[in-house]
């Protein structure tokens, strides 16, 4: 078996780059659950900031950070939360919501874009008169869509959604955990995208390239609410500052270069689709840093699939039927070059008709 030399699996296997080593190594530190450690200090103001939020809380990683915020909004057992089926919340996290706080979903399904229209927004917080009994406390809105394949919410359907939560008393929490390539895409500020939620997620480990870590973003009450919700979930940190310092780093810098990782998967995408076909990328879906490949409507069985780019080199994962593909700082243009040639291999074993 070749040795894997293309990771494509997530951006979450991105090393840190040699400034935030150094900065992990010089970092001022104290005690985060204190709320004493500098550098984590100011990794918090920093992401309210640029959220437009009051206040920020650092947590390990972006489903602590949903799995609060959904907490702070979501006031019974059994209460709902309103969000699209292939939302992360709804999906990966679902039974994490269940064990951790009784929270149960009512979901739409959106279609290819992966986010909510106006219309399945208004349904889905629409009363339960007949029965009364299903409450929904929170409308759940993600940007980037990662079920979806990475597609960017448009910043105004996120203000028309966002309005209508509000409108009918619902509190919007926006799993924005990666809300930078969103931005970078759409060609807003994240703060255009963050300011109509009530709280924001977003992750620091993932495009943004620091080694772990996410925020939670949102009032001053909301975060003093968190940080206990955080403790009570296990997520306290001790000397946090020297994670945090990477991810200073990863928010100043990270969104310069996410324009490059979207025209990665681009050409990853393109060339997969000439390699296997048109039925094998749906290329319209392909808008930040991911690719799905539906391998088996081209005669290519899926576990298969990436068992072979394995022996050549390129490591993948897959869900929902089609195997995922994810550019990140650690993709450069070889590397594209080398998964394209794998998928080629693998193109020629596809059954020809007779």
């Amino acid at each position: 078996m070749c040795s894997a030399r293309v990771d494509l699996r997530s951006d979450t296997v991105s090393t840190p780059s040699d400034a935030m080593r150094r900065a992990m190594a010089d970092a001022e530190v104290g005690d985060a659950w204190y709320g004493d450690d500098p550098t984590a200090n100011r990794l918090q103001d920093l992401a309210a900031e640029i959220t437009g939020h009051e206040a920020a809380l650092f947590v390990p990683t972006g489903t602590m950070a949903n799995q609060i915020a959904l907490r702070l909004h979501v006031t019974g057992g059994g209460h709902l939360v309103a969000c699209s089926n292939v939302s992360h919340v709804a999906t990966t996290e679902v039974m994490t919501s269940a064990v951790l706080s009784g929270i149960a979903f009512r979901t739409a399904d959106p279609g290819p874009q992966g986010w909510l229209s106006t219309q399945l927004a208004r349904e889905l917080l629409e009363p339960d008169s007949y029965y009364d009994v299903e409450i929904v406390d929170l409308l759940s809105i993600e940007n980037t869509v990662g079920g979806a394949g990475g597609t960017v919410m448009p910043l105004d359907e996120l203000r028309k959604v966002a309005a209508i939560g509000h409108e009918m008393g619902v509190r919007v929490h926006l799993d924005g955990a990666r809300m930078f390539n969103a931005a970078v895409a759409a060609g807003v500020q994240v703060v255009d995208y963050t300011r109509e939620a009530d709280t924001v997620m977003f992750c620091v480990s993932k495009g943004l390239g620091a080694p772990i870590g996410s925020l939670v973003c949102g009032a001053t009450d909301a975060i003093r609410e968190a940080r206990r919700l955080c403790i009570l979930f296990g997520g306290a940190w001790r000397q946090a500052g020297i994670m945090a310092a990477a991810g200073i780093i990863g928010i100043r810098e990270g969104p310069k270069r996410l324009h490059e990782d979207h025209d990665r998967a681009r050409r990853l995408a393109e060339g997969v689709a000439d390699a296997l076909g048109a039925d094998a990328v749906d290329l319209g879906q392909v808008e930040t840093n991911m690719v799905y490949v539906r391998t088996e409507r081209v005669g290519l069985p899926l576990l298969e699939t990436v068992d072979r780019l394995a022996d050549l080199g390129v490591l993948v994962t897959h869900g929902a039927g089609k195997v995922r593909m994810v550019t990140h700082v650690d993709i450069d243009d070889a590397d594209v070059a080398t998964a394209l040639a794998a998928w080629r291999s693998i193109a020629r074993d596809i059954p020809k008709e007779s």
